[in-house]
């Protein structure tokens, strides 16, 4: 794959762009587990099923439903990523951040990346949303390993500020309106995420571990899709739906179903906090 990885990057994007009308594409959005429902309030969507891009490959999770839809959402041209790929599936890093850079070259200049994740921070609870700050990559990979390719990036990006300031900042002012409007507190709050491997839920050394190294929720993607994002000139803002509480010794079972039912339960603010984002978001400067 090494070899041709760019010309399929372009083949993929060809496909896509030759079934959509809206060119460019102007916001990306990564929709995780039991996330995916924004796409389906996009005004004249375009779906494309994973299976049917040449070059891509499938999501095999379940809560993900593998497909690309195209659509206008808030006035903005979008496409959303309903399921994503995770290292955990088998994939190569470089094939789990494959559709970044066909994004890129759909036109997309601003990225939303989304996650269910548990939270290590005492003060979290479930069923908050945390915008991220920052991320520790734990996953013993990184998708830029090997040789590079010019025309996607830089060898060597720089990641101080991997996560746009400036997006944050419209991100937590859009969930202050948010709050005051239904005259209570949205339950948004900032932190780092710890992305790992997976696909086993950790341990509770290990959670107590990363919660030492300044976590405050760890998931098992985001962090390969966000460097690639950097790596392709890409604005990031990362969003966590906190599905549940991952603290050390207080751990309790969980199962992915669990997670998609958490995730489910805060949907409608996570969309009304992500519509709002993408209506006052300036693309493409």
């Amino acid at each position: 794959m090494e070899a041709n990885y760019v010309q399929h990057i372009q083949e993929s994007a060809q496909w896509v762009g030759d079934r959509i009308d809206r060119r460019p594409v102007e916001i990306g959005l990564i929709l995780g587990s039991g996330l995916g429902d924004i796409a389906s309030q996009m005004e004249k969507p375009v779906i494309l099923p994973y299976s049917e891009i040449p070059h891509f490959p499938v999501s095999t999770v379940e809560g993900h439903a593998g497909q690309f839809v195209i659509g206008l959402l808030e006035g903005k041209s979008v496409i959303g990523m309903q399921g994503r790929f995770h290292y955990y599936e088998g994939y190569s890093m470089k094939k789990v951040v494959f559709p970044i850079y066909v994004m890129k070259l759909l036109g997309v200049s601003s990225l939303v990346v989304t996650n269910a994740a548990g939270g290590m921070n005492r003060s979290f609870q479930a069923g908050d949303l945390m915008l991220i700050r920052d991320h520790l990559n734990l996953t013993g990979d990184n998708p830029l390993i090997g040789v590079n390719h010019p025309e996607l990036g830089l060898r060597f990006p720089d990641m101080s500020e991997a996560y746009d300031r400036k997006l944050l900042a419209l991100a937590k002012r859009m969930a202050e309106a948010i709050g005051k409007e239904r005259g209570s507190s949205v339950r948004v709050q900032e932190g780092v995420y710890a992305g790992i491997s997976g696909p086993n839920y950790l341990p509770p050394a290990e959670l107590t571990m990363l919660a030492g190294l300044g976590a405050d929720a760890v998931g098992m993607s985001t962090v390969g899709e966000v460097i690639a994002a950097r790596h392709a000139g890409l604005k990031v803002l990362g969003i966590s739906c906190i599905t549940d509480m991952a603290v050390g010794k207080e751990l309790k079972p969980l199962t992915h179903e669990q997670v998609v039912a958490a995730a489910n339960r805060t949907k409608p603010a996570f969309i009304e906090l992500l519509r709002r984002f993408i209506r006052e978001v300036e693309v493409n400067t």
